[in-house]
């Protein structure tokens, strides 16, 4: 009885590792395969025996047999989706595929705009507000000049809301800038997330107090009542000064985004922006709803200032504030996002630092190149994060294999967010494309429908483009099985990274 028992933990010993290996390499979704990891390593013998039983896909393997042809059965094998040469695929249709994309009847651009800012009406419950002028800021020193020059301008009210603020050179410019419009009588308020704020040390909140600028800090760490969440962060990047000029985008408050910097060990490239018009006052109601979220008091109103601006100054875009939390404007970003891949007729850009789409916006990616949409990636070649970059490398073969193209942009890190949808909308703002930014942190983004910013930025793209490496899909499946087994364990926390 005792050499049966040790026969059976030594078949488990040697059976569990081998099953949840195969999952990790074989399970697409992270949930799941955490799962089945769980059952394997928890449950001897019947664990992975259920697994085998049950987990593995012998339907889709045998799809692949019926149609390819017999394969070599190997234990690890990276295959799947529609061939890389095969843009749309059927058993039961004979014409080409350049004869099906031809058959799409391209719909018409004001339908796909109107029928999308219906969609985001709805989603946000924010009207798109007409007249606004939006500029394009590159890198910290185009952003730090103009929100410098806004702040020294500033009359009435400072609201600066930023990820990261660190105590370097450029941190100290902002708050002495700061502290310069304090004592003018500019009434002035920081909020910075608490964890962003231990990116410096020492940390700038004490530099901060010392000057006696009103300072919040968003989900502050606490022993007594316990909070050291590492979730719930406030990633929004926001400045508002007297109610009339917004900034909002990728960057943080830092010597990181000066590239020019030859002594910058990390520089940063990211885009900023500038705004004017009637939705600064959405900007600055997103301010005010995330101090009074984060424990700040009531401020003493100012004078009422419009937003509005005169007709001969009215800038040609529309835009609208897309407020994105775990709160009640829960999955609003990623809502919007699915109805313009839906609404896209021609092209989807997207420029992200981070990449780890959940099941669903795979999905409605893959379905947008079935339509005959062109969908470009521009991802770092190597980013601050290599876990991330490691687990992204797992799913990209997804995409792919559906000629998705998906490119490297070299060094320096790109930390810009870009989503272009046909030359003539945008969403901008501070959310990556991942479970942090979409499910765990509070974002703002920025939706805006003008044609001339959205080729601006559309040729911007074009020109990283030009200058980044094409990923193919036999580059992904020619990683060694190390490699892809260290992904594919990254990709497996990918809802919490």
């Amino acid at each position: 009885m005792e050499l049966l028992s040790w026969i059976v933990i030594a078949i488990n010993v040697l059976v569990a590792p081998l099953a949840a290996w195969h999952v990790l390499l074989y399970k697409r979704d992270p949930r799941a395969a955490m799962g089945w990891i769980s059952v394997c390593v928890l449950f001897p013998i019947a664990g992975p025996l259920l697994y085998f039983l049950l987990g593995i896909n012998r339907v889709e393997n045998r799809a692949l047999a019926l149609r390819d042809g017999p394969r070599p059965r190997r234990f690890i094998r990276f295959k799947g989706g529609v061939d890389k040469s095969e843009t749309v695929h059927s058993s039961t249709n004979n014409l080409s595929t350049e004869s099906q994309l031809k058959a799409i009847e391209p719909r018409h651009e004001f339908d796909m705009l109107s029928s999308l800012e219906r969609s985001s009406a709805a989603i946000t419950g924010l009207p798109l507000l007409p007249g606004n002028r939006v500029t394009i800021l590159y890198d910290g020193e185009q952003t730090y000049s103009a929100m410098l020059q806004a702040i020294e301008q500033a009359s009435q009210s400072i609201d600066l809301m930023s990820y990261i603020f660190s105590r370097d050179e450029v941190g100290r410019r902002f708050v002495d800038a700061l502290e310069a419009a304090s004592k003018r009588g500019v009434q002035v308020r920081v909020m910075i997330d608490a964890m962003g704020e231990l990116y410096s040390f020492p940390p700038v909140g004490l530099l901060l107090r010392k000057k006696r600028i009103k300072l919040i800090r968003f989900h502050p760490f606490r022993i007594v009542p316990p909070s050291l969440a590492l979730n719930l962060r406030n990633h929004r990047k926001i400045l508002v000064t007297d109610g009339r000029i917004g900034f909002t985008g990728g960057i943080n408050i830092g010597m990181r985004h000066i590239v020019t910097d030859t002594h910058n060990r990390r520089p940063t490239k990211d885009i900023h922006f500038r705004i004017e018009g009637p939705v600064v006052a959405q900007l600055a109601a997103v301010y005010n709803n995330s101090w009074k979220l984060a424990g700040g008091e009531p401020v003493p109103p100012i004078a009422e200032i419009t937003t509005q601006m005169a007709p001969e100054d009215a800038g040609p875009s529309q835009c609208r504030v897309i407020e994105d939390g775990p709160d009640e404007n829960f999955d609003k970003l990623e809502k919007v996002m699915f109805s313009a891949i839906g609404a896209a007729n021609k092209s989807i850009r997207i420029m992200t630092p981070y990449f780890l789409p959940s099941r669903e916006m795979i999905a409605v990616l893959q379905n947008a190149v079935l339509r005959g949409v062109q969908v470009t990636i521009i991802l770092p070649q190597k980013s601050n994060l290599a876990f991330v970059d490691w687990a992204s490398r797992n799913m990209l073969w997804e995409l792919l294999c559906y000629n998705v193209e998906v490119l490297y942009q070299p060094a320096p890190f790109a930390h810009s967010k870009l989503f272009l949808v046909d030359g003539n909308y945008l969403i901008i703002g501070s959310a990556n494309i991942d479970a942090r930014s979409l499910k765990l942190n509070y974002e703002l983004n920025l939706e805006i429908f003008d044609p001339e910013l959205a080729h601006q930025l559309e040729r911007q793209f074009d020109h990283v483009a030009v200058q980044s490496k094409e990923i193919t899909l036999e580059e992904i499946d020619s990683r060694s099985l190390l490699m892809r087994t260290r992904d594919a364990f990254c990709w497996l926390f990918s809802p919490y990274l």
